[in-house]
């Protein structure tokens, strides 16, 4: 019996050799139990060991293997092939950020975003080693948990609208991390990042389409954050002006 396969058209990008991308075809078989991501590695290992892309854990954790197929950003380890028939299945790199090669982007613009929006506990004071642990209650950790839950996979600027007309917007996934700490009850950060992302290049450029939490492979809903951080600067914002004194 033949064993029946699927047509893969995988972007391919080589700078040292190509000015222009292009996309190369690969018959790959058809196996119940795959994957995109091992009709990757099948090509690597069996057709073409040129092919570039990434991944590391194969469980949906790293968020490393994020591509668009047939024009959607998703998980590669997630994505069972047999969904895809007839094919052929389209395979290229996450929209909206630079190709390095084939299916790799650079990361850089997010990690210096990231960054600006202090992901980790600030507190003014840090209280002795004494008085014990910063305690939580389980309700307080469920106010901030769902936004935990972000693995930097960054489908959700793929899938944005604004990132792509818009290279300078902080993004979805830095903001729902900066929601993270600005809800857990040991962070005193709040309103430096308050700061930062109520400039025009935060919170107020997204237009609420959605599509980052539809994509979200971990359920983190990145345009609540987003609307929920909005609603909170619009208060900040009328008491500023209805009690100066209190600033």
């Amino acid at each position: 019996m033949t064993q029946q396969t699927i047509a893969l058209e995988v972007f391919r990008y080589r700078p040292e050799e190509e000015h222009e991308p292009t996309f190369q075809t690969y018959e790959v078989p058809l196996k119940k139990e795959w994957v995109v991501l091992d009709a990757l590695n099948y090509i690597k290992d069996e057709i073409d060991g040129t092919l570039t892309f990434r991944w590391s854990c194969r469980m949906g954790v790293c968020g490393s293997c994020g591509m668009m197929i047939n024009g959607t950003p998703v998980l590669t380890c997630a994505a069972f092939l047999e969904t895809y028939q007839p094919g052929p299945v389209r395979i290229e790199p996450l929209a909206n950020f630079p190709v390095v090669r084939d299916l790799v982007i650079l990361m850089s613009d997010f990690m210096e975003k990231l960054g600006r929006v202090k992901p980790w506990i600030i507190t003014e004071k840090e209280k002795p080693v004494a008085e014990g642990e910063y305690l939580q209650t389980p309700t307080q950790l469920a106010d901030f948990k769902q936004y935990s839950m972000c693995i930097n996979c960054m489908l959700c600027y793929s899938a944005c609208p604004v990132s792509g007309l818009e290279p300078d917007f902080i993004g979805p996934a830095a903001i729902a991390l900066a929601q993270r700490y600005n809800l857990d009850s040991r962070d005193e950060g709040s309103a430096q990042r308050m700061e930062i992302l109520s400039q025009d290049d935060g919170i107020w450029q997204c237009t609420l389409v959605g599509e980052c939490s539809a994509v979200c492979p971990k359920g983190v809903d990145p345009a609540g954050a987003i609307q929920r951080y909005k609603v909170a600067s619009t208060n900040d914002w009328w008491r500023s002006k209805l009690m100066p004194w209190g600033k």
